[in-house]
């Protein structure tokens, strides 16, 4: 995905800072713009010993080389276990952690306490950084708050109310916000994605999402729970709840609980927004179908619904039994519908 494209303006004000650079910046807006990509750019070029005429890595010098293989001696990235690609849940075998871990942070030390080599830049990427707990936000923030020279931490947050307000006060943040309708369905377009616009309305206008959910294998769940929740007051919460647990387990930590969850989320926002005479945002292609759900449920048990949906998608990320919680839910969905 062509981040650069998306975000030329970020690229261009992250560019400007290169001459005089704060010890930490902070990339924030929703899930799925392409922060990520953007903070390893940015890390890329800042490496990069012959950097392009738009700041971009030239991609042949020796650090280039360095980063591209994953080994840049000046370079750190801490994100939990479960997003590296190579992260595989055997049966029987424990899952790998969804948070990044106090030993992540404490990591560092040896990595900030010698010298730069060729005399250039040290960078620590953060990312999610809301996926720090307390303990480890703490330790990490000792570090911001007596920052090594030459050192840069780039941090990247989906939720940024998450962070502890200590850390966000000790960084320059960065927004990140969506781009435009025609610029990321260009994007998507260039990538092969079909559809673009219908993807891309999903995944409220964040085109990495948007990618994500094209991709192949990535929305068979969804179209099973959008087919299932047109069931309206005719749907089983409990077959559901099997289904859906069987696709968790089947996409081996790829599908998270809290997905199921926010796509659930996505439903009920058009559901009171067909139910107020609004269009609908997310599921474009369902719109008549929402519609005429929407008219059987009363203003009032929208609202309710709404407000246990941000519970539960607290709660989907703690370690729980992932059937019942989903049978929970489907069955609270199932009682909008109740006479």
């Amino acid at each position: 995905m062509n981040v650069l494209k998306l975000h030329e303006n970020v690229w261009n004000s992250l560019q400007a800072r290169r001459e005089r650079l704060p010890h930490s910046l902070l990339l924030v807006g929703q899930k799925g713009l392409g922060k990520f990509e953007l903070a390893k750019r940015f890390a890329a070029s800042l490496l990069c010993e012959s950097p392009l005429g738009d700041g971009q890595a030239c991609g042949r010098c020796l650090a280039c080389n360095w980063y591209s293989q994953g080994n840049h001696p000046d370079f750190r990235l801490l994100q939990p276990d479960a997003l590296a690609d190579e992260a595989e849940v055997e049966d029987g075998k424990k899952k790998p952690s969804q948070q990044i871990t106090i030993d992540q942070v404490r990591s560092l030390d040896d990595f900030l306490n010698v010298g730069t080599h060729r005399a250039g830049l040290r960078i620590i990427v953060v990312h999610p950084a809301e996926a720090m707990n307390r303990s480890t936000a703490n330790s990490l923030l000792k570090t911001l708050e007596e920052p090594a020279p030459s050192t840069l931490f780039l941090l990247v947050s989906n939720e940024s109310l998450r962070l502890l307000p200590t850390i966000r006060s000790r960084c320059q943040v960065v927004p990140v916000a969506v781009p435009q309708p025609k610029v990321a369905e260009q994007v998507l377009l260039d990538d092969g994605v079909t559809e673009a616009g219908r993807w891309l309305a999903l995944a409220g206008g964040a085109p990495g999402l948007a990618l994500q959910l094209a991709a192949s294998g990535q929305g068979a769940w969804l179209e099973l729970l959008i087919k299932r929740l047109a069931s309206g007051k005719n749907v089983d919460p409990i077959g559901m709840a099997g289904e859906l647990e069987k696709a968790i387990k089947e996409s081996k930590g790829k599908l998270l609980l809290k997905a199921i969850i926010e796509a659930l989320q996505k439903w009920q926002v058009d559901l009171a927004l067909a139910r107020n005479g609004l269009p609908i945002r997310y599921f474009l292609p369902h719109q008549a179908t929402i519609k005429g759900l929407a008219d059987m449920i009363p203003a009032i048990r929208l609202i309710h619904f709404y407000r246990d949906l941000i519970k539960r998608r607290q709660e989907a990320e703690q370690p729980l039994n992932a059937r019942l919680f989903l049978e929970g839910v489907f069955l609270d969905y199932r009682a909008l519908f109740a006479n």
